[in-house]
């Protein structure tokens, strides 16, 4: 008789299900238990039932096993020396560029406020009186927009007043 293969879904009936459980747990633990002793690996295990019970199995302490664990993700996820100082120069680099941007926005700000224009040339004068000119034709054109949007809404309320 061959066996089909198995889907990898959640298997409904319940007393099946805990069956099943019980095989391949039993299975499991052979499986760490063969691969400790046969390749001398130092395995640990631990697994829970559905109904919250604690099955494990390790080749030596399984407190020793999971402290080694955390010790071995701590040293490779924390980055080298080499790698701390680049990061170090390059968000340093990264924050001169922008405390430049911010005394550049300040200064232009303060220009098209009307301040600090003593030392500017006429060119930079007249750059800064386009920029301004610009800015009052963009902000009459939403001004006549929002006047044109509210008069709509008047004449919509005064026709439906008179309805």
């Amino acid at each position: 008789m061959v066996r089909g293969k198995t889907q990898m879904k959640r298997i409904e009936n319940a007393t099946s299900r805990q069956v099943t459980f019980s095989k391949r747990r039993n299975g499991l633990l052979k499986k760490a238990f063969e691969l400790s002793v046969l390749c001398d690996a130092e395995v640990a295990l631990i697994v829970f039932s559905p109904r919250g019970r604690l099955y494990e199995f390790a080749s030596s302490s399984i407190l020793e096993t999971i402290e080694r664990y955390r010790s071995h993700t701590r040293i490779n996820n924390t980055p080298t020396t080499s790698e701390s100082v680049e990061n170090t120069q390059q968000l340093k680099e990264e924050a001169e560029n922008m405390m430049k941007k911010i005394d550049l926005l300040e200064t232009s700000k303060r220009k098209l406020l009307g301040e600090g224009l003593g030392s500017c040339s006429i060119d930079e004068l007249q750059k800064i009186e386009q920029q301004l000119e610009k800015s009052i034709n963009k902000i009459r054109v939403k001004k006549t927009k929002v006047f044109r949007e509210q008069i709509d809404q008047l004449k919509e309320k005064a026709s439906s007043l008179y309805i």
